[in-house]
C-alpha cells in the first residue's frame, strides 16, 4: 500500500515497461554494463591456467534449492552433462556452488577444473568468467552476470514455467543481444535433447576455433 502523502504519482514496478512504452527493440541492452576488476581478472587468469589451446567453458548445473521451482530449472545431476565430454578441444570449469560442487569431482561424470568452492563473492565469479570463452548454465544469476559482462553464455531452459524474461520460443534474448543463446526443452523434464543440441553447438564452436 503506498503512503497517503509525499508523492506525486505511483505505479507498480512491473507496470513501468508499459507506461514507458518499452518494446523488444527499445529494451536497454548496451553491453557490457558490468565489468570485473582488472586485478581480480589477473588473479583468476593464473588460477584457471590460462592460456590454453582449448575452449574454456564454465558450467553451472544447479540453482538455489530453496527456490520454489528449482526442480524444474536445475539438472537432476551433473551426469546429464556427460555427453559434452565427447566434444574434443574443450576444458570445462565448474562454477557451481553448494553441495553439488563438493560432489562433482567424486562423481566423475564430466572431467573439469573445480572452482566453485574457491568463489566467495560474485565479483570473483565475474573475474573467472572474464577468463573463459563461454558459460553454459541453467537459469540462475550466473546467466545474467555473464550476459551483463558481455560474455557468451548458453542458458538451458525448462519447458515448465520458464522465467518470463526469456519470453517464448526465442533462441536469443533482447536483454543480452548477441551474447545469450537459449536452449529450450521441448518436453518438460526431458533434458536429453537439450544437451544433444548443446553438444552439436559446441562441436561447431570448436571447429570454427580450429579453422
Amino acid at each position: 500500500i503506498p503512503p497517503a502523502a509525499g508523492w506525486d504519482y505511483w505505479t507498480l514496478p512491473l507496470s513501468l515497461p508499459h507506461l514507458l512504452g518499452t518494446t523488444l527493440d527499445t529494451i536497454p541492452a548496451e553491453l557490457p554494463y558490468l565489468t570485473a576488476e582488472p586485478e581480480e581478472i589477473a588473479v583468476w587468469r593464473s588460477a584457471v591456467g590460462k592460456p590454453w589451446p582449448d575452449l574454456g567453458v564454465g558450467l553451472v548445473w544447479k540453482g538455489n534449492p530453496r527456490f520454489e521451482r528449482d526442480a524444474d530449472r536445475s539438472l537432476p545431476s551433473i551426469s546429464v552433462l556427460a555427453p559434452l565430454e565427447e566434444v574434443p578441444g574443450i576444458r570445462f570449469f565448474s562454477l557451481q556452488k553448494g553441495a553439488e560442487e563438493e560432489g562433482s569431482a567424486v562423481q566423475g561424470s564430466l572431467p573439469m577444473v573445480e572452482l566453485g568452492l574457491q568463489l566467495s563473492a560474485f565479483a570473483e565469479t565475474a573475474a573467472v568468467i572474464m577468463n573463459l570463452d563461454l558459460v553454459i548454465t541453467v537459469d540462475t544469476a550466473v546467466a545474467h552476470l555473464a550476459g551483463a559482462l558481455g560474455k557468451p553464455c548458453w542458458v538451458l531452459l525448462s519447458d515448465s514455467r520458464a522465467e518470463w524474461r526469456w519470453l517464448k520460443e526465442r533462441t536469443d534474448s533482447p536483454w543480452y543481444p548477441g551474447v545469450l543463446r537459449l536452449f529450450r526443452q521441448k518436453i518438460s523434464g526431458n533434458w536429453g535433447p537439450v544437451i544433444a543440441d548443446v553438444k552439436t553447438a559446441l562441436k561447431a564452436q570448436t571447429e570454427v576455433g580450429s579453422s
